[in-house]
């Protein structure tokens, strides 16, 4: 029928009057019709107006078909199986190659027409297919399966373009069905689909419209967890293509959330049978795994929108690796949100406006991604003012409060960040009970969390340097010891920078609780210069440089040879001076020392041998 009898292509008249052979020849169709021409009651001139009208439309800028012009569809409940539905009538295999047929000959036509003829022609085809006698829906199915079988035939150059732009065509009146007619071939990736998705993304008056599709899909409102992965790849090549992320105005922000949410549920463990659990990111082929197409779609939607000092910012931090990784997916949010207070500020607001209803949000992964994210804005002191800084405090201290030592971990990262305004300490009532009492966590990521807010705390103008100094006097010692690596490097550099704040205190002679802090701490300050964790050394060697500075000791040159040569005689020279300033103190000293000739660490009981060594003959 269709296929037989046609004659040379005469452009989108001749589409509009084969629509009419059609429908006369197969009689009014079964349903009522979504959208195509109007009926022939209509006057002459009708049509003509009626798609002229629409090509205006069509013409509009890609902005303005964003969610609201699409999304009103609301997402659809799941995507048909390829078998059309069982009260429709059944389609044999010549009537789907028929309408393949018809997509061939509708690109000739096309081809003729030329790019002004393009919304005629998806009324045509929706006439055309609504005539055929079956459900719409299913005849898009249909069509779009068999521009999938003979699009990889059909040579480079003008039939392939003019055979793709029949996709571009139907997708301008039939958006949802064509997404969801091509989705199921893209679980497993096919490389027919994949030129399909790209080539509706060069299509910029529909890309739009496509990209809102997906975006339903991809959050999986009433959808299958594997709807979702196959529009994150979709994703992936339509943002890979040039100029597309234009099309994202007006959902950017949630597209964002989207994909760095699905990673997190990807982290959880959810894989597909043909994904590898583990990613290379040095990888250059096509993707192999859910996580890897995700983070392409990520980075091509920052690229593409001038975010690409954030790509080089994630990949020298090592952040895509952690976004991937179960355990260290919300250091890697973390990392983005940073980047991205640093390098793409004018998506900030949006941004922090889609995080605030995620905050509750049942979803466990939506919910912490939203937290860590929320967390990591906060850096951002204009995104942070829109919102008061009560409101954002009582948020954190709920946090607080929270079972779980994830959320808990949150709360002190965004205290930490919420103590700088403007240069000047607030909050220190509400912001101190919360940190000192997070160092006696059990949680090595909670201490840390609290030791560096309180570093950024007296980096600050005005900051407590004595109030602090008596705080930290009962809790930081036992830290400078602690068994785990982080804790202690960090703890010894909290000490470093309090000694820094208060020198001008020290250097009049102040006998304060800072003193007695550096006398406390002196010790195993000397032997954590041995510590088998490179960070805790350079720290310590870090900190007794300044402990030198503010007490004028004038033993920097000593303490920097005991640390790089393990020199004997430097560190001789060390404990001479030492027991002739503190003389009163050799007994803690003595004290002190003789506890890690009991370490489990050998450079650490070596180191304490020589130590008490040298003192015990000064003395």
């Amino acid at each position: 029928m269709w296929g037989l009898g046609w004659g040379p292509p005469t452009g989108a008249l001749t589409l509009t009057a084969l629509a009419e052979g059609i429908r006369s020849s197969q009689g009014p169709p079964l349903g009522p019709s979504s959208t195509g021409p109007p009926s022939e009651a209509q006057e002459p001139g009708a049509e003509t107006e009626l798609q002229a009208q629409t090509l205006t439309d069509s013409e509009a800028e890609p902005g303005d078909r964003t969610p609201d012009a699409t999304a009103g569809r609301g997402p659809r409940p799941s995507h048909r199986a390829p078998e059309p539905a069982p009260e429709g009538p059944r389609q044999s295999s010549w009537e789907e190659g028929a309408l393949s047929d018809l997509a061939l000959y509708t690109a000739a036509c096309l081809e003729e027409a030329g790019f002004a003829g393009t919304q005629a022609t998806a009324v045509t085809l929706s006439s055309a297919l609504e005539a055929h006698g079956a459900r719409l829906e299913d005849q898009v199915h249909a069509l779009v399966r068999g521009l999938l079988a003979q699009v990889p035939s059909l040579a480079e150059g003008r039939p392939r373009r003019a055979a793709l732009r029949v996709l571009s065509a139907l997708a301008l009146e039939h958006a949802q069905d064509v997404v969801w007619a091509l989705l199921p071939r893209s679980l497993p990736p096919d490389r027919a689909a994949a030129e399909l998705w790209r080539s509706l993304s060069r299509n910029q008056r529909v890309n739009g419209q496509v990209l809102v599709q997906l975006l339903w899909a991809l959050k999986g409102a009433a959808g299958t967890e594997a709807e979702a992965l196959a529009a994150t790849r979709a994703l992936g090549e339509m943002l890979a293509v040039s100029g597309c992320v234009g099309a994202t105005r007006g959902f950017y922000p949630h597209l964002l959330l989207a994909l760095v949410t699905q990673l997190h549920e990807l982290a959880c463990g959810v894989h597909s049978p043909d994904s590898p659990k583990a990613w290379a990111p040095s990888h250059r082929g096509p993707p192999h795994s859910h996580a890897s197409c995700t983070v392409e779609a990520l980075k091509a939607l920052l690229t593409g929108d001038g975010g690409r000092m954030v790509v080089t910012c994630m990949e020298q931090a090592g952040g895509w690796r952690r976004l991937v990784g179960a355990h260290t997916h919300l250091e890697g949010v973390l990392l983005l949100a940073s980047a991205m207070v640093a390098h793409a500020d004018h998506h900030l607001r949006g941004l922090f406006a889609d995080l605030l209803p995620r905050l509750r949000s049942a979803n466990a992964p939506q919910r912490l991604t939203a937290m860590a994210f929320f967390t990591g804005l906060l850096q951002s002191r204009p995104t942070a003012q829109l919102l008061r800084e009560e409101v954002i405090l009582e948020r954190l201290r709920t946090w607080q409060g929270d079972s779980e030592p994830t959320v808990r971990w949150l709360g002190l990262l965004g205290l930490g960040h919420l103590a700088l305004n403007q240069g000047k300490v607030r909050h220190v009532g509400t912001l101190l009970p919360a940190l000192l009492g997070a160092l006696g966590e059990g949680d090595a990521r909670l201490v840390g969390a609290a030791l560096g807010a309180l570093r950024r705390l007296l980096l600050q103008r005005r900051a407590p340097v004595r109030l602090l100094s008596r705080e930290l006097q009962p809790r930081l010692p036992p830290l400078l010891d602690d068994a785990r690596d982080s804790v202690r490097a960090s703890a010894v550099g909290l000490l470093g920078t309090l000694v820094r704040r208060g020198r001008s205190g020290l250097r009049v002679g102040l006998r304060g609780p800072l003193r007695k802090l550096i006398l406390q701490s002196l010790v195993p300050l000397l032997l954590r210069l041995h510590d088998p964790s490179r960070d805790t050394a350079e720290s310590s060697e870090w900190t007794l440089a300044r402990c030198d500075q503010a007490l004028r000791w004038g033993l920097l040159e000593e303490m920097v040879t005991v640390a790089h040569y393990d020199s004997p005689e430097a560190l001789s020279r060390v404990c001479q001076r030492l027991v002739q300033r503190y003389p009163d103190h050799m007994p803690g000293f003595l004290s002190q020392t003789q506890g890690y000739l009991r370490s489990p660490q050998d450079p650490l009981r070596w180191a304490a041998t020589v130590l008490i060594g040298f003192l015990i003959y000064h003395t």
